[in-house]
């Protein structure tokens, strides 16, 4: 598997969650454990793609901007998912910012594999594509292991 594969695979899993979450009422218990695992989820792959992606794609002047874009789009999630941690979530603005937040995910996940792979592609050797996807996945599976 390499890098690439690694991370569309865990693509496909935060779009479906945030897609679920945003379907969800209220208070519910059902609203609480999703938005616990898109929380988890997002913020565990933005720091193992961050460390074993982006940061050797901005060694490279063909994907130094991508890269850092891609890293700002990240924290902007991230205040995202502290504005919702942080709102009741029976709230209608709760909901108006998961809203967001699910635009903001799909569009970041979109422009990742539509933009950043293709030029990626061509700066990573396929070597560094398979090491960086072991790499990846060890950084993810002893972050969801520690919860």
């Amino acid at each position: 598997m390499d890098i690439f594969a690694a991370l569309k695979e865990d693509h496909e899993v935060q779009r479906t969650l945030i897609d679920q979450l945003c379907k969800t009422e209220g208070s519910s218990d059902g609203r609480k454990e999703l938005f616990e695992r898109v929380k988890a989820l997002v913020s565990h792959h933005a720091a193992s793609e961050e460390r074993h992606f982006y940061i050797p794609l901005m060694k490279d002047d063909l994907t130094q901007e991508k890269a850092r874009h891609s890293v700002a789009e990240h924290h902007e999630m991230d205040e995202m998912m502290e504005e919702l941690t942080e709102t009741d979530m029976s709230s209608p603005h709760w909901l108006a910012v998961a809203k967001k937040l699910q635009d903001q995910l799909h569009h970041h996940l979109d422009e990742e594999e539509d933009e950043v792979f293709p030029l990626a592609d061509k700066v990573l050797s396929q070597n560094q594509k398979t090491t960086l996807a072991s790499r990846y996945r060890e950084l993810m599976d002893e972050q969801q292991s520690a919860g």
